[in-house]
């Protein structure tokens, strides 16, 4: 007599801190309260559910009502939750003390709503390090669900992984789930039919369990799914199949952990899911990886051999994105200062500003990864400033310091007032990277350059068609081509200088142009709050003078021995984006367009950028009028619903004749609206 096979069917839910409202709405509408309604028919389908701490107190907010069905199913022993870091963290990107907080403050609200602290949890993109061991068995945590590939990169059997492993650091132990990357694939975009039929035949070849667990928002949000799911009725005829059949029944993690002996010990690599690790790689590397991985699967020997192609880890978008990398590490910098306050002053409103600058999503780039969506990063800033403002309060930092912050082998100046603060890098383009309203805990440096992606590659090949799945069945999102906004020659192109506020060149009487980027920092001035850079260009030299005095930002450019013309680049991100409500301002109160438009003045002294959205203006005036040229900066990016355009700043070009000695400034002030 066959064994049924026991189904650990498992939904992990999460959106970005810092999410429009209108797409947690429909995300809501179009799967999390779907999903429930239609499970809470079915009390015998039992099924483990995580929501990051900071998605459930939205919904929790918003839709009471919902939450109070999760309740009730969880009541009756339909609903298992599983626990992770509360603004969902990478754990292994965060310091352990950090991780154990995050951990234990979903924990205490899961079991404050629903009456259940969790004994499993969910790793953020499935990233494990065993450096993460720890810090979950220190709050409480006996097992995780990681991907079975995780588990074939280690050497192991693929017939053992139909239950759980065990793990140790130092001593400490954790259990380990191997999800199915079968399974992932078929739920839920095969026929239901077939799903059903595939977990049959698991059984009769005598596997322990099928081990479940990826996003919910396959179930609705995905493109096609909702229609599939709710509408073509899939996800009812799953969970009836399932019910109905006699070799298969639905189980808890927690239960099966409880009746089950390990299946013995594991030591796992760094790893992630096998698309993150594609992921990972520079554009360069990436093709050479994709292509490695094609010619295996031609000649058939991928299965065999895909725990030895293994790319790169998820720490690497740090040392591909120096934006990732500046941000995570200011990150840990007000970790360090916020553990160093007395307890009394660790306060829970502090530790929550701390917590959501560490969400995930801003930090990296993928299908399903937000690093250049510049409303994340944002968010990921605003926490970040909010809290730096409360620690300076508490303990003030010098208005002038020296550091290397994020490790890349140049030093930056923090350059701080009442009001402002910036950051300047001491390499040769000497530019602004940061600059910060504490009012507004904005950072108007907050960009990001175009690099060359691997999947550029696809808008060459497709010929901008849609390309989607044929047959029986929907496609995957991991398939799946398609354009939200055309795309035109030139949009990819990559950027060969970095994106920040005032980035010079020099073009010769002759037409020639230089990139001034040969700046070097002779000393930092005496003079509070300010650093002056010198850099030797066609046998001259351009000084350049950068302060921050009160609500001004002022950089004093002077070129001796030089005859031609100088241009600077002012890197803006303004909240509005190409949006209605930003928009240029003349000094005669003219409005000529917003930030998605081009604008072009050919002797101007003042520009005015308001935002509404951030709730501010920031007033560019220049000394000597200039030519100015204003024009919106775009990424290429492609996620789940396809290739789209996503503005990242206002581009501001101020050029000017290069007179010698004379001493041309440019004063940035920000003020808030009326």
């Amino acid at each position: 007599m066959t064994t049924p096979i026991t189904l650990l069917f498992g939904v992990h839910a999460h959106q970005p801190v810092g999410n429009f409202p209108e797409v947690i709405e429909e995300a809501h509408l179009r799967c999390y309260s779907k999903f429930f309604e239609v499970l809470e028919d079915y009390p015998e389908f039992r099924f483990a559910s995580h929501f990051s701490g900071w998605l459930l107190d939205v919904l929790a907010e918003r839709y009471p009502k919902d939450m109070k069905r999760m309740a009730k199913m969880t009541r009756r022993g339909q609903v298992e939750w599983f626990g992770s870091g509360d603004c969902e963290p990478v754990l292994a990107a965060i310091p352990h003390r950090d991780r154990v907080t995050q951990i234990n403050t979903l924990s205490d609200k899961l079991e404050k709503r629903f009456g259940q602290r969790p004994k499993g949890a969910w790793l953020t993109e499935r990233v494990w390090e065993s450096a993460v061991v720890a810090s979950l068995a220190e709050s409480g945590i006996e097992y995780v669900a990681v991907d079975d590939y995780h588990f074939i990169c280690a050497g192991a059997d693929p017939a053992k992984l139909d239950s759980f492993h065990t793990t140790e650091e130092s001593g400490l132990k954790l259990d380990l789930f191997p999800i199915s990357e079968a399974a992932r694939y078929r739920l839920p975009f095969s026929p239901a039919n077939e799903t059903v039929a595939w977990l049959e035949d698991l059984a009769r070849q005598g596997q322990r369990a099928s081990i479940y667990f990826d996003d919910i928002e396959k179930f609705g949000i995905w493109p096609e799914t909702y229609e599939w799911v709710y509408e073509k009725g899939w996800l009812t005829s799953f969970v009836e199949g399932v019910l109905a059949s006699p070799l298969i029944r639905t189980g808890s993690f927690d239960e099966f952990h409880t009746a089950n002996r390990t299946r013995g010990i594991v030591y796992l690599p760094t790893a992630s899911y096998i698309e993150m690790n594609e992921w990972t790689l520079p554009g360069p590397a990436a093709r050479e990886y994709h292509a490695l991985l094609d010619d295996e699967k031609t000649a058939g020997r991928f299965e065999r051999r895909k725990a030895f192609l293994r790319g790169g880890i998820w720490r690497n978008f740090f040392s591909r994105y120096p934006e990732s990398n500046w941000m995570h590490k200011r990150m840990l910098t007000v970790s360090n200062r916020f553990h160093a306050l007395p307890q009394s002053q660790q306060t829970d409103e502090r530790r929550e500003l701390l917590h959501r600058c560490q969400a995930n999503d801003a930090y990296w780039h993928g299908l399903f990864g937000g690093l250049y969506l510049p409303h994340l990063r944002r968010a990921i800033w605003n926490n970040l400033l909010a809290l730096e403002a409360e620690l300076d309060r508490l303990a003030p930092r010098p208005v002038i310091e020296r550091h290397d912050i994020d490790s890349d082998g140049a030093e930056e100046i923090f350059l701080r007032g009442h009001l402002l603060q910036a950051v300047v890098r001491v390499d040769g383009d000497a530019a602004v990277v940061e600059f910060d309203t504490y009012e507004r805990t904005h950072n108007f440096g907050d960009t990001l350059r175009r690099y060359d992606e691997a999947y550029h590659d696809k808008l060459e090949k497709s010929g901008q068609k849609v390309i989607v799945h044929e047959g029986e069945g929907i496609t995957s999102a991991h398939d799946r081509v398609a354009f939200l906004h055309e795309i035109l020659p030139g949009d990819a192109d990559i950027d060969t200088r970095p994106r920040g506020l005032f980035v010079e060149s020099w073009t010769a009487l002759d037409g020639t142009e230089h990139a001034v980027d040969t700046y070097q920092l002779p000393a930092v001035s005496a003079r509070e709050g300010a650093v002056s850079f010198t850099a030797k260009v066609d046998g001259g030299t351009i000084t350049k003078h950068i302060e921050v005095d009160g609500a001004h930002l002022a950089v004093k450019l002077r070129g001796k021995k030089l005859s031609g013309t100088l241009t600077t680049v002012i890197n803006l991100a303004m909240p509005s984006c190409d949006g209605f409500l930003g928009r240029y301002v003349l000094s005669s109160g003219e409005i000529p367009g917003g930030f998605g438009d081009l604008l072009h003045l050919d002797q101007a002294s003042q520009l005015t950028l308001e935002d509404g959205v951030l709730g501010g203006r920031l007033r560019l005036s220049t000394s000597l009028p200039a030519r100015i040229i204003a024009r919106p900066h775009r990424t290429v990016s492609q996620s789940e619903a396809g290739f789209e355009k996503v503005m990242q700043a206002v581009e501001i070009s101020l050029s000017w004749p290069l007179l010698d000695g004379v001493e041309q400034s440019v004063l940035l002030e920000f003020e808030p609206l009326a």
